[in-house]
This record gives structure tokens, C-alpha cells and sequence, in this order.
């Protein structure tokens, strides 16, 4: 007799990431309590398994969900504000004075809903956030079906969500404990940046990291400004600092880490530090470009991150995987950095490394959780197609998304959410428009 699964998925082709990026033709996915448990060509598929559900694409490619690895999802609500300015005036005149008169749970939820519906609609499984009230993202998280990483933010200066360090890190790890077993929620631990918080809390924090196996989530060496601020405020260059604090190992996550010279990549390297790199952001912020090359030459795991859509302005991982290997290319002008192969990676399996989530998620193997995205490529603007991983990197787009599982459960199909009806988030996004134009920008 047949054994029974939940859902069989035959694509025309599938690239599993792992082993590797070699596209598969005619091959299946068989999924059972939301874990994938083979995966093996069409026709032996269909004679082994009798399945609940039998999902043909005749025309897709079917990939690893996406994961963003590293984004403010809230902030979704701010998507053009302050556009055009460097890092530190886009910070402190446009978005740190809004955050100070808007931010609250329901600012949380709200903005969350709409960043999680954009991520699905695009192919994005999964992301790893940094903002206040876990708690609020959460239920945003609970109703879209979406996987998440939430940070447990901590800052020295207060705002709406704590007043000091010691209260973000209480209220933080609070919800930690209220949301503990829940199936698509982790958490990190997500001091700002350097320039935003103080030795004294960094060391609180890596000890956090080491006691409850955490991952630490945080902005460094994004602009030459941040780099030159740290040596003169404290005598030496941000990843020194950290490195003197004990913080560099394998639970940090370093975003961005565009102004890392060889030496801090050894460095890196040598400690298991993860990077999250956002080409996008990085290059609308004129932040610089990330040493990447370098970066997967030595070894580090490179995931793909949006930040968020008031610095990008889109939460679109197949253009961040389009432009980080265009970036790569120029900035080294060498046509072999960073390939097709390698840009899919990033944001796959690589990002699932970043955010320590890679025993679960980033590749299509048995045993992990069905988080997967098809991407159609039989439309006359994709063809032909002479080589289906280039295809995906630099010719689909998020337009071409047709089918999103989460843990085997189908979230989206034809840019249509399942949970979340779109008139929902229109009137969302319209009231918080109304609200923080009314209220003053």
C-alpha cells in the first residue's frame, strides 16, 4: 500500500540548495506533518506515496523558501520617509523623531502585518527582525503563517517600548518565555550598534548569548562615519571593541559589515562570525560596498537581508539576490564574483545560517520544515531558459512567485495571502498614513 503524506509537489524542475544548486528536472517533494520526508523523481513519487494533496507545476521551479536575514518589519509603515539621505541624517532627522511619536504595539502589529504579506507574496519564508514589541510582531507572525526570528531589542537612550537597557532586556526576554514552543518563532538578542549601546551592556549581552544559546543580532561597520566615530570615542575600530568584549564567536550576527578590511575578515572568520548583507539598503544609504567575495572566500556564512522598507524601500529578496552579485561584480569589476549559484545560496541556506536556523530550514532535505517557494517560468518574459538557476537570479522576479508553504501549510498562491485579505492591509496602511501625515512626519 501507498504511504500516506500530506502533500506531493512536482515541479518541472527543483534546485534543493544541498547538497547543491544543481537543478533536478522532474523531481517531487513529499511532505508529512510539515517536514519534508523525500524527495525523489516524479514517477517514483506518485507510485510510493498516496497523498492528501498532489500539487503539479508543470512550468515552476521549486526553491527553498526565501530568508530575510535581517529586517525591521514594522517599519514597513515608514516606507519613504526620509528618503535620499545618508545613514546618520536619515536616522536622527527623519526616522528617530517619527519612531519617538508613533511606535507602539499596535504600530507593531500593524506594520509587521504589512511587511509578513509583502515577504510571503515575494517568496520570503522566513525573517529575522529587529524592533520593539516582540510580543505585537508575533501576533502579525501568528496570523500570516510566516516563520520569524524576533529580536530582543536593547539600546541605551529610552523610547516608547523601555527606558534603559536593563528594561528592554527584562521586557524582551519576557516575551521570550511567553512565546517559548511556539513552532515559527525564535529569538535573538538584538543590541543596536555599537554607537547605540555601552560596553557594560554588551557584556550583559554576550553572557545572555552564551547561557541561553542565543543569537546576537547586530548593526556593524556599516559606514565609514560609524568606524571613525568608534576610534575616536573609544580608541579603536567597532569589531575591535567587540572582540575585546568576548563578543566575537558564532552567535553574533553582523549586519551590513560593508567597512571590514582583511584583517577583521581573518578576524571574523576565525570566530564564526555570520554576516547579513543588504545591498539594497546599502547602496540607497551610499553606505559603501560589502567585501563579499572576501566574505564567502573565508569561509563566513552570508545571508541575504532587506533591512527595512523605509531604507530599501521593498522587503524583495529576489532583487537583493540580483544585486548582490551585480554589486559584487562592480565593485570588484570581476565577472566571476559572486555567482548565480552563490546569490541563490545567500538567500537560502545561507540566510537560515546566519539567523541559526539551518537545521530546520534553507534547503529542500528530508527531515526539514516544508518552507517552500515555486516560482513559475513558463510566461513568455522568462523564456527561454537555458539555465534555471541564472533564470531565478537575474531574470524572475518576485512578480513570478505562485506558490508558498510554510511547514507544508500553502500561505500564498498567485500573490493572493490565504490568512490576510489585501482590503485588510489597504485600510492599515491607509489609517497609519492618515495618522502620521495628520500627526507630522
Amino acid at each position: 500500500m501507498n504511504e500516506k503524506v500530506d502533500l506531493v509537489v512536482t515541479p518541472r524542475w527543483l534546485v534543493p540548495v544541498a547538497p547543491d544548486c544543481r537543478p533536478l528536472a522532474h523531481h517531487a517533494v513529499a511532505v508529512r506533518n510539515g517536514r519534508i520526508v523525500a524527495v525523489l523523481p516524479a514517477d517514483e513519487a506518485l507510485e510510493r506515496y498516496r497523498a492528501e494533496q498532489h500539487v503539479d507545476l508543470p512550468g515552476h521551479v521549486l526553491i527553498p523558501g526565501l530568508v530575510n536575514a535581517h529586517t525591521h518589519a514594522a517599519m514597513n509603515l515608514l516606507r519613504g520617509i526620509g528618503d535620499d539621505l545618508p545613514l546618520m541624517e536619515w536616522l536622527n532627522t527623519a526616522i528617530w523623531p517619527v519612531e519617538a511619536r508613533h511606535v507602539s504595539a499596535d504600530f507593531v502589529r500593524d506594520g509587521t502585518l504589512l511587511a509578513a504579506a509583502e515577504m510571503l507574496r515575494g517568496g520570503v519564508t522566513t525573517f529575522n527582525d529587529m524592533y520593539f514589541f516582540p510580543e505585537a510582531a508575533a501576533e502579525a507572525v501568528d496570523r500570516t503563517g510566516i516563520r520569524a526570528v524576533l529580536g530582543i531589542v536593547v539600546i541605551e537612550f529610552p523610547s516608547a517600548y523601555a527606558s534603559d537597557p536593563d528594561t528592554y532586556l527584562k521586557r524582551g526576554l519576557a516575551a521570550r518565555d511567553n512565546l517559548k514552543g511556539h513552532e515559527r518563532i525564535r529569538f535573538a538578542l538584538a543590541p543596536h550598534a555599537p554607537y547605540t549601546v555601552a560596553d557594560a551592556t554588551f557584556e550583559r549581552i554576550q553572557n545572555l548569548a552564551d547561557e541561553l544559546d542565543l543569537t546576537i543580532h547586530l548593526h556593524l561597520h556599516e559606514t565609514a562615519h560609524e568606524v571613525e566615530a568608534s576610534v575616536t570615542e573609544h580608541g579603536t575600530r567597532p569589531m575591535a571593541r567587540l572582540a575585546k568584549l568576548g563578543l566575537l564567536s558564532p552567535n553574533l550576527l553582523a549586519v551590513h559589515a560593508v567597512h571590514l578590511d582583511s584583517s577583521e575578515i581573518e578576524l571574523a572568520a576565525r570566530h564564526g562570525v555570520r554576516v547579513a548583507h543588504c545591498p539594497s539598503s546599502n547602496m540607497k544609504l551610499a553606505s559603501g560596498i560589502a567585501p563579499i567575495p572576501d566574505m564567502l572566500s573565508a569561509g563566513m556564512a552570508v545571508g541575504l537581508g532587506t533591512d527595512g522598507a523605509a531604507s530599501n524601500n521593498r522587503l524583495d529578496l529576489f532583487e537583493e539576490m540580483r544585486q548582490a552579485a551585480l554589486l559584487a561584480k562592480v565593485g570588484s569589476l570581476d565577472a566571476t564574483a559572486v555567482s548565480a549559484t552563490q546569490a541563490l545560496t545567500m538567500a537560502t541556506l545561507g540566510g537560515a545560517r546566519a539567523v541559526g536556523l539551518d537545521d530546520g530550514i534553507g534547503s529542500i532535505e528530508c527531515g526539514k520544515w516544508a518552507d517552500l517557494c515555486a516560482v513559475r517560468l513558463d510566461i513568455p518574459d522568462l523564456t527561454p531558459c537555458y539555465d534555471v538557476v541564472s533564470h531565478l537570479v537575474y531574470v524572475a522576479g518576485r512578480e513570478d512567485v505562485s506558490h508558498v508553504w510554510v511547514g507544508g501549510k500553502l500561505v500564498a498562491q498567485d500573490r493572493r495571502l490565504l490568512h490576510v485579505e489585501a482590503r485588510e492591509l489597504l485600510a492599515i496602511s491607509a489609517l497609519w498614513q492618515n495618522r502620521i501625515a495628520h500627526e507630522g512626519a
